[in-house]
Formats: structure tokens, sequence, C-alpha cells
């Protein structure tokens, strides 16, 4: 293997890693500094997994991708199972999970992945309060997360060495702001993470428009209930990233399809709601019949973030300064499909796949290194079945 190649692997794992958020890489921070002006790396392939959910999906498909050209080879059915929403990688890279439904109730599939990108199951364990929303693995390996957004609650899966889902402890949010009717009249979890840390669980919930904050402990492992970071009344929080250097966060509200901004004291634990920004003008929102945003990116190099749009089928570029967090919307691209429910980056930051669950297809887009800005591949679409959500793993 080439110096290049073990490089390019150390930064991508770094960066898997980061994005979750989930975990502070001291090499990772080190090599972003220096990724735009070094000669590119070598070309390698990433397994891409596509968790699925709607009419004609079977389960967890798997596809390539260059990371030279962005070409993405045709999805194929990797695990048959009941609507595997959404997925995480496990920090050793060679294990995948998802929230899906199966025999004895709703929870979590855990997958050893194979060289080839196979999956082989692990084991299965039920959440005991409905489906997932998401999932997240702690850094360490120990533990993971899902959210139910139906059941109002988060499942805490210990893991064993073998990667082996334990009996779910549930912790349950309470209230809801009542700003919008019937979406915010009782809580609904919608997403899991972690500080860059590890030392905190971060869990955006809809209904309560803000994010409930946890303490992690290894030892249990457990989470005990922290604080709590408002966002906007109304706005409906969905999914959250950390910026690369952990300073700042920025949450996607799906229901004002803006992002609230937030800066982390990571001492502390706390996080102090800084600006809101909107994704789409209130003109161009008019003119659908249907609005709500779905996902959110942060860039490795920390200067732009992403988020998308449902109903008006885009994805939002802003300009993100390091130092403040301040956003500037500078494009809205049409994914070149339906409803775009996830987007993801890949692990280098060169190419932004958009998966469009209504027109059952996964679109690529390359990034400007320099604006941020999003340019789709022609011949650039591959068919998977209700994709709705993206993770790479190598």
């Amino acid at each position: 293997m080439t110096g290049n190649s073990h490089l390019a692997r150390g930064v991508a794992a770094c960066y898997n890693a980061a994005m979750k958020p989930a975990f502070r890489c001291p090499v990772f921070a080190l090599l972003v500094a220096f990724s735009w002006s070094v000669a590119p790396l070598q070309a390698e392939s990433w397994h891409v997994f596509f968790g699925t959910g709607g009419p004609g999906a079977r389960g967890i498909y798997r596809a390539t991708i260059n990371t030279e050209t962005g070409r993405l080879r045709p999805a194929e059915l990797a695990a048959e199972i009941g609507s595997p929403g959404f997925l995480a990688v496990h920090p050793d890279g060679d294990k995948l999970y998802a929230v899906a439904n199966f025999p004895g109730g709703p929870g979590a599939a855990g997958y050893r992945i194979g060289p080839d990108g196979s999956l082989a199951p692990i084991n299965t364990a039920p959440t005991g309060d409905g489906g997932g929303a998401h999932i997240a693995v702690h850094p360490s390996g120990k533990f993971l997360l899902t959210a139910q957004y139906g059941g109002g609650s988060v499942a805490l899966f210990p893991l064993d060495a073998e990667g082996r889902l334990g009996t779910a402890k549930l912790s349950r949010h309470e209230g809801g702001s009542r700003v919008v009717a019937n979406r915010q009249n009782a809580p609904h979890p919608h997403w899991c993470g972690y500080s860059p840390d590890g030392r905190f669980a971060l869990v955006p919930d809809l209904g309560m428009d803000g994010v409930v904050i946890y303490r992690v402990d290894l030892e249990g492992p457990t989470i005990e209930r922290h604080g709590f970071a408002a966002s906007v009344p109304g706005g409906g929080p969905r999914h959250m990233r950390f910026s690369p250097d952990g300073r700042f966060i920025y949450l996607l509200n799906e229901l004002s399809l803006s992002v609230t901004t937030f800066a982390w004291d990571a001492a502390a634990g706390t996080a102090r709601k800084l600006a809101t920004v909107p994704a789409l003008s209130e003109a161009v929102m008019a003119k659908e019949a249907f609005n709500s945003a779905a996902e959110i990116l942060v860039h490795p190099s920390g200067r732009f973030v992403y988020s998308s749009n449902r109903g008006h089928d885009t994805v939002t570029v802003f300009r993100a300064d390091p130092a403040t967090a301040a956003l500037e919307v500078i494009q809205v691209q049409p994914i070149r499909g339906a409803f775009p429910r996830n987007i993801n980056l890949t692990p280098d930051g060169q190419w932004l796949l958009a998966a469009g669950a209504d027109s059952n297809t996964v679109a690529v887009h390359r990034v400007d290194p320099e604006t941020g800005e999003l340019t789709y591949q022609t011949r650039g679409v591959i068919n998977v079945p209700a994709p709705i959500c993206i993770v790479f793993a190598q």
C-alpha cells in the first residue's frame, strides 16, 4: 500500500467519526489544515450503504464510489430487513447498525462488514418503544443510541466486544412547545449524536423545540439528562452537526427550514444560541405544496454547510465562517431527484450524494473545494428503492 493510500485511510477514518459527530481526532484536525494545499490523494473506492423505507424497498443496499471520478456503481441488496431507515458505522469501521423492523418488534440490528461490502448479521434487539428515527454509535464503541420519534424516547444499547447489541435502556422526553399544531404537542426525538470529546450525547427534539443534552457514563454505560438548548419557537429541530473544531453546533430546523447556530462549551456541556438563517426564502417556499428540511452536513474544511429541502427538492449551500459560525446562503442546488430525506458527503469532502426517497434515486454532485458549490455529474444517478440514509465504509 502506498503512503498516499495510508494517509487517505487515516483522513477518512477520522472524518467519518468526526462527522457523526462523535469523536475528536487530532490527526484529522491537523490534516484538514493542509488538505487543500497538498497534491490529490490516490483515488480509492468506498463502500456506500443505503438505508431504505418505502414501496419496493427490501432492506439495506450497497454500492461503491470512486473518489477520483465520483462514479457510483449500481446498487444491490446487501441485507434483507424491514425498513432500515437510518444506519451508523461502528468507529472500528467493520460493523454496521440500523434501526429497523423485525420479528419481536422494531429496534436495532447489527451487521459485520466484509471486505467486499457484504453484511453478515450479528444480532437484533428491540427498543421496547417503537421504531427509531436515528442511530449513532458512541466513539468508544461501548454503546449506541437510537431516537424514537413516535415514542418520545432515547434508547441506549450496550455493545460487547464482538459488537453484539444488549438490552435497551430507555430515557424518556417530556413536554412539547405546542407552537405548531399536531407536530409539537409531544416530544419527538429525531437525531442522536455526541460531543467531540464523547462526554455528552445530544438529541434534537422536534416537539420540544430544542436539543436535550445528556452526560455520558461509560462505566454503565448510561446517559443522564444534563441540560437543554432551546432553538427557535416552532422551528422543529431535526438533525445537527458540530463544526470540525468542536466549537459550534449547526442545528437544522425541519419545520421552519432554517439553521440555528450555537457556541458549544465543551467543559460545561452547554450550548449558547447565536443566530438563525433560513435555507429558503418565504417567496420560494410559498410556491411549493409542501416544505420540510431533512438533513444537514458540515464540510471537513469547516467552511461550508449543506442542508436538504424536501418539497423544493434542493440542497442549500451555506458559506460558513469557521471563526464565528456565521452562515450565508450561496447556492440552492436541485438534487436531480424527489424528496431528499438524506444527503451525505464522501469522507474526502469531494462529492455530495443526494437520496431522492420519492424518485428512487441517488445523485452525485461534485463539491468545489474553493467555494463549496455543487455541480451535478451528468449520468451521475443510480437507482435505489426509497433511499432515506447514506453512509460510507471502507
